[in-house]
């Protein structure tokens, strides 16, 4: 039985998805994908897999993903799951329908926060200045 391991990232999040032949099974840190909470981030997990159902229902997919928030674990979720199909498959054209989809569902989304900077609260606000 043939297993692809996978990695997506998204901010600090980072996710790592096992692909093995099953039936259709999808854990995100050993919760059923069914009942994972809150829902926008379910949905936007279910799109690398609304994307193909026919495929997806062939495999168990396991994930386990650390750091970031909400949304931030959620997109790199679905990074590792829609690579992991890919990897599993073998499939150029599955490569090409997730690319013209969305292309953070193959490439990892590298933008990060701004570091902070003297004289400021953060990356670009500064502390006024008064000149009476």
């Amino acid at each position: 039985m043939e297993t692809v391991n996978t990695s997506g990232k998204r901010k600090t999040a980072v996710a790592r998805a096992t692909i093995k032949e099953g039936t259709g099974k999808v854990t995100v840190n050993k919760t059923p994908l069914a009942i994972y909470t809150p829902e926008l981030a379910r949905l936007k997990i279910e799109e690398p897999l609304q994307l193909v159902p026919e495929k997806a229902s062939e495999v168990d997919i396991s994930v386990t993903v650390q750091g970031g928030g909400i949304m931030g674990q959620a997109a790199a979720v679905r990074t590792a799951i829609a690579r992991g199909l890919v990897d599993f498959y073998k499939d150029d054209d599955l490569e090409v329908l997730f690319k013209t989809y969305d292309r953070t569902l193959i490439i990892n989304d590298d933008r990060r926060k701004l570091p902070k900077k003297p004289m400021g609260r953060g990356a670009r606000a500064k502390k006024q200045k008064s000149y009476r």
